[in-house]
């Protein structure tokens, strides 16, 4: 029996992906949407019906904000029932945060949302834009036997590998390899075939209606100890006026100073209601703050602990949180929950 042919919603936000070199001063520029599909033949060529949605002008990623993640999660709440998928061009410079911020704002999603882009503008040679935009469609489109999304999650895909949205970090800032998932492994392959893990995708429930978050406080800075972090800069950072909560990236497994100075600044901090979340300046392993006497000096101090979330996960996590609750201890409560497997949870 022949299935019904797959939609897929292509929006275009900006990014390397759509640039071309300007050729006076040799510095990239953005082009509008319908420049970019010209370097883009091989989409007719999909047995998908693409619909296209662009942002104008194009925004780079530099300049994400809280308020344009609400405009992609618009476009894709006002268009959700009509899709099988969607797929976002994106800069890669901030790709990780908007992917972890749509994957806490879309909740109850059974549908895919693929954020891809490229390290080289489509319209050059060795460009691996259209590889990933190609494959990206494609999974977007992808059901399974029973007509259900095959990752219907928010992911990030790029050269080759499938992520958890809300797992990935940039590593690279020149090589294809640009993205990787260091605490936990791609959803999927793609080399000849695409090779699905379905043991590592999100179930969904089709029947639930898609919820969509828009609320964000972004009263929230990333802390980054360092030896000899001075007590004078860390007294004012604790005491900005409307500051809700600190992702405290500290030393290995989630340690820090025993300066008395800032586990009384810390503790202070916690009783006034500032949620200190303590994530690892490694980029992989977890947070384990009764490994060490440093960290459970931390944990006495009212940190919590980040365990293996990434700093982008947990810093709009946290936004979002702080949003939709008034109440610090709920947002600490949070915080120590999966949402949408941004964190691993041990039993």
């Amino acid at each position: 029996m022949k299935t019904e042919q797959a939609t897929v919603l292509l929006i275009y936000t900006g990014g390397t992906i759509g640039m071309k070199r300007n050729p006076l001063t040799g510095a990239l520029e953005s082009v509008n949407f319908d420049s970019l599909l010209t370097y883009l033949p091989e989409l007719k060529q999909f047995d998908i019906n693409i619909d296209t949605c662009a942002f104008n002008p194009p925004v780079d990623s530099s300049n994400m904000t809280p308020g344009l993640w609400a405009r992609i999660a618009s476009i894709i709440e006002e268009r959700y029932d009509s899709y099988d998928g969607f797929v976002i061009l994106h800069g890669t410079d901030t790709m990780s945060y908007t992917a972890s911020a749509l994957s806490f704002m879309l909740g109850n999603l059974s549908k895919p949302v693929i954020l891809t882009g490229s390290q080289l503008p489509v319209g050059q040679l060795r460009t691996d834009g259209k590889e990933n935009l190609i494959t990206a469609i494609e999974i977007a489109a992808t059901r399974r036997p029973d007509g259900r999304a095959m990752a219907p999650e928010v992911c990030v895909y790029f050269n080759n590998s499938l992520y958890r949205g809300n797992r990935t970090t940039k590593r690279s800032a020149d090589q294809f390899t640009a993205f990787e998932s260091f605490n936990y492994p791609p959803l999927a392959e793609a080399g000849i075939d695409i090779h699905y893990h379905p043991e590592r995708i999100l179930s969904c429930d089709p029947s639930r209606p898609l919820r969509v978050r828009y609320r964000f406080d972004a009263n929230v800075i990333v802390m980054s100890l360092f030896p000899g972090y001075s007590e004078t800069i860390a007294r004012q950072l604790f005491a900005i006026p409307g500051l809700k909560a600190i992702v405290m990236r500290t030393f290995g497994s989630g340690n820090a100073p025993q300066n008395d100075w800032l586990l009384q600044s810390l503790r202070q901090a916690a009783d006034r209601g500032i949620v200190i979340v303590n994530i690892s300046q490694c980029v992989n392993g977890s947070v384990e703050m009764n490994r060490y006497d440093p960290g459970l000096s931390l944990l006495r101090a009212g940190v919590i602990s980040g365990r293996d979330s990434t700093v982008e996960s947990a810093v709009t996590k946290l936004m979002l949180l702080l949003g939709e609750h008034n109440d610090p201890d709920a947002v600490r409560q949070l915080m120590n929950r999966s949402l949408c497997g941004e964190v691993t949870i041990e039993p």
